[in-house]
């Protein structure tokens, strides 16, 4: 039985500066953008809290 892997990659807009980004779903450090460097999502332990608008979840 093959088992779904639990973490997505999820693709995610920049409020400030609209750059797209995709990012890891259970992120372990801060993710800031890679253009104007504000922080898009913060580890909280298990999940992601994400501070961008998120566009889509990656399969």
């Amino acid at each position: 039985m093959k088992r779904e892997p639990e973490s997505r990659f999820v693709k995610v807009r920049c409020n400030k500066c609209k750059n797209e980004q995709i990012i890891f779903g259970k992120a372990s450090t801060v993710v800031k953008c890679l253009v104007c460097g504000k922080i898009l999502a913060e580890p909280t332990g298990g999940k992601t809290r994400f501070k961008a608008r998120i566009l889509e979840v990656l399969e």
